[in-house]
């Protein structure tokens, strides 16, 4: 564990130098680098030591072969503690909801493994930079539909609402490009475990390009075209997604479908739309926990508070799959949980709009901005989905990211294990020009 190269001392001047537009002023944005890491978690430990002080996250260099994700970076340590269902309510505030009703409904295969804390969070010394920038000059526009004023970090380290901390997970510290496989498996109500798709997939981050800057960002901050190899009667499906915090344009998709032979735009790839490359199983807006523009909801701040969550899960989205998965969940003697400080936000469905899922409680990651756990309620505020989205770490970058996430209906008894990398290779990759991602590239490829 080293810390960062760039010094607090930059970064406090950098601050103290500009002036304030934005959300924060210099006095709050000052604190990044002192009493807060440089993306915004408080720097300290918590009273008791569980939580240790951040001392600058991980950075060393890049496992070998072919995957770029390490299997195992903690392995000497021992669970500090489980919990099951027996024990539950001894820990329940330290538990989400949903963590507690897998507990209960699950006795006999799901419970929580708590290892020591590992405040792993790093980013490259431009992201700090432009985070530090950001703070005074990030702005919410359009009603909080989008953002200006940012580019290439978190956009708001100093939140002050709730639509502010989920631009931060939409806007999280990623690198430039990255392609991976992964595969969409899904774990039935009788235990089996299901195949939806196998897909080889392309993302580029336009917002954290380093040769970027707000005026010449394009308000695209995504970019993602895969292609399906598996099943054989899914074989050579494609779809391409463009992000953008334009709300006129905030998503362009486009999806080839083998058996009609052509590109159509596919403008329902979005929000509570049934996932088709899960078979169906979750949202297309609870990939990667949450996916897409937050205009369906009204968001709040709820507060923040210590949780237990997963963590450093290396070991879980590196298992081969036969070791990954439980009959009715991730398999527990590979998924670490750890005890952090979590931003928990509520999400209810704004007047006049609609969702299939009308509230929504996220508990982000202090340290960086990633969505860790999500709870999901139906109509009548009975619990009904809980996510566990899978941070892991990717020292060369250096950087935290999500992808896998387990989506688990608790009223179906199933679980939708989405992008998981149980198998692949994940691996940063130089910038592609960005005609990639389009239609027209798909279809001018011929895939069959």
């Amino acid at each position: 564990m080293n810390k960062t190269s760039l010094g607090f001392t930059f970064l406090t001047g950098l601050l103290a130098a500009l002036q304030a537009s934005a959300a924060v002023g210099p006095q709050e944005a000052g604190a990044l680098g002192a009493t807060l890491t440089p993306l915004g978690g408080e720097r300290a430990g918590n009273a008791d030591g569980s939580i240790p002080a951040w001392n600058g996250g991980i950075e060393q260099s890049a496992a070998g072969g072919g995957n770029q994700i390490p299997a195992d970076l903690f392995s000497a340590d021992k669970p500090l503690l489980r919990i099951t269902a027996a024990n539950a309510a001894k820990y329940a505030d330290k538990l989400s909801e949903g963590t507690r009703a897998l507990l209960a409904k699950y006795p006999d295969s799901f419970r929580v493994d708590v290892y020591p804390t590992r405040r792993t969070a790093a980013a490259p010394d431009y992201v700090y930079k432009n985070t530090a920038l950001n703070a005074l000059n990030c702005k919410l526009t359009q009603n909080g539909q989008s953002v200006e004023g940012c580019y290439g970090g978190i956009p708001f380290p100093v939140p002050r609402s709730g639509l502010e901390v989920i631009w931060n997970f939409l806007l999280r510290v990623e690198p430039q490009a990255e392609e991976f496989g992964f595969k969409n498996i899904v774990l039935t109500s009788d235990g089996g475990q299901t195949l939806a798709t196998r897909n080889d997939n392309a993302w580029q981050y336009p917002y954290y390009y380093q040769k970027g800057s707000v005026p010449t960002w394009s308000k695209e901050y995504f970019l993602q075209r895969f292609s399906t190899t598996a099943p054989p009667f899914k074989a050579g499906e494609t779809l391409v997604i463009r992000d953008s915090v334009d709300p006129q344009q905030s998503r362009q998709a486009w999806q080839y479908l083998v058996g009609q032979r052509r590109v159509r735009r596919a403008p329902t790839v979005a929000y509570d739309t049934p996932d088709f490359v899960a078979s169906g199983a979750n949202y297309f807006d609870e990939v990667q926990g949450f996916f897409g523009m937050p205009d369906r909801y009204d968001w709040k701040i709820v507060g923040k508070k210590e949780t237990y969550v997963p963590y450093n899960t290396n070991g879980q989205v590196t298992a081969p799959v036969d070791k990954a998965f439980a009959p009715h969940s991730l398999n527990p003697d590979t998924l670490r949980w750890e005890l952090h400080r979590t931003w928990v936000v509520e999400a209810n469905v704004a007047s006049g709009k609609r969702h299939a899922v009308p509230k929504r409680i996220f508990y982000f990651d202090e340290d960086t901005w990633l969505l860790t756990l999500l709870d999901g309620y139906d109509a009548e505020g009975k619990l009904w989905r809980t996510s566990q989205v899978l941070p892991f770490v990717v020292p060369s970058v250096p950087a935290v990211l999500v992808k896998p996430v387990a989506v688990f209906n608790l009223q179906a008894g199933t679980v939708s294990n989405v992008q998981a990398f149980n198998g692949e290779n994940f691996k940063v990759v130089p910038l592609k020009p960005e005609s990639y991602f389009t239609g027209d590239a798909v279809a001018a490829e011929g895939v069959r």
